[in-house]
């Protein structure tokens, strides 16, 4: 399976209003997410955040704490591993997953409004372009959406 990398340099929102939009999508497409964050308070917060999305829909989400990790159509994880079988990993904690040849696409999210995030970004970019992926560079919008900037192709 050939893996995309997705950069999605956020703007305008935060991560806990943008995140679940992206999974609102992956679901809706009828894929599974594996989720990488950096602690528990960060899970805890993306957690809550998926709950609260919308009040008129379900984000169906999990993590160990619940168990029944096989079965989560997005499971949030501090660890890089693929317990439910998914097939895009969305990457909250700004790490290159050695996992990332199993998934079809990887979302790297970054706070574009943070210097230090921006120059992580960019090394991370350069790894995978170096290991022959096929990247996507997608800018957050004025407004909320997005728009593909750059392509390479793998």
């Amino acid at each position: 399976m050939a893996t995309t990398i997705q950069f999605y340099h956020l703007l305008s929102t935060s991560r806990e209003r943008a995140v679940p939009k992206l999974m609102e999508k992956a679901l809706r497409a009828g894929n599974r997410v594996v989720m990488l964050l950096d602690n528990d308070n960060a899970l805890k917060t993306m957690s809550n955040a998926l709950w609260s999305n919308d009040p008129d829909s379900f984000l169906p989400h999990g993590s160990t704490r619940e168990g029944r990790e096989q079965e989560q159509p997005i499971f949030l994880s501090l660890t890089d591993s693929n317990p439910n079988n998914a097939d895009i990993c969305c990457v909250l904690n700004g790490s290159l997953p050695e996992s990332a040849e199993q998934f079809s696409k990887l979302l790297d999210v970054f706070d574009g409004t943070r210097e230090e995030a921006v120059t992580a970004a960019r090394q991370r970019w350069a790894h995978y372009k170096s290991k022959g992926y096929a990247l996507q560079y997608i800018k957050q919008q004025p407004g909320g959406g997005w728009k593909m900037e750059m392509e390479v192709a793998a």
